[in-house]
């Protein structure tokens, strides 16, 4: 059963509705996010990832974690089918202090090497095993369109 102070006003969808710029700032302070991408076919498909976050631009990179193969399929979707999702999100058992942002845009695989480069650098300032063992690539930048997020204080 959900408790009464969570129930947003019927009829008021702003009542929970993140701001644009509270959303971007929350979303900037997880690890890592959720990337969704959709094939060709129209399947989806979601993994985790670590990402840097520069103006209205994310960018992730396929680092030196064992893989099966550099042909992964998030790429591969990407290149078929360039709106992406990505999800962050807090969990609490305090349900007071749930949330959840989700940037939407457009993906493409980087193809110039000083963006690429910039990109990594971004990522390497922020997480320290890539400073230890700097990832070749390749690098996603999403342009982000829309934020998108829900509190229960909102």
């Amino acid at each position: 059963m959900v408790a009464e102070s969570l129930r947003p006003p019927v009829g008021n969808p702003d009542a929970v509705r993140l701001p644009d710029a509270t959303a971007r700032q929350r979303f900037g302070t997880r690890r890592v996010v959720r990337l969704a991408t959709v094939d060709a076919r129209g399947r989806p498909h979601i993994v985790v990832t670590t990402f840097a976050l520069s103006g209205t631009t994310l960018y992730l990179v396929v680092d030196e974690k064992p893989k099966t193969t550099r042909d992964l399929k998030r790429l591969r979707n990407i290149r078929a089918n360039p709106a992406v999702s990505l999800l962050a999100d807090h969990y609490d058992e305090d349900w007071t202090e749930l949330w959840w942002v989700r940037a939407d845009g457009r993906a493409e695989v980087v193809e110039a090497p000083e963006v690429a480069v910039e990109a990594i650098d971004l990522l390497a300032e922020r997480y320290p095993q890539y400073r230890a063992s700097r990832p070749r690539g390749p690098v996603i930048a999403v342009t982000v369109d829309t934020w998108t997020g829900w509190a229960p204080d909102q």
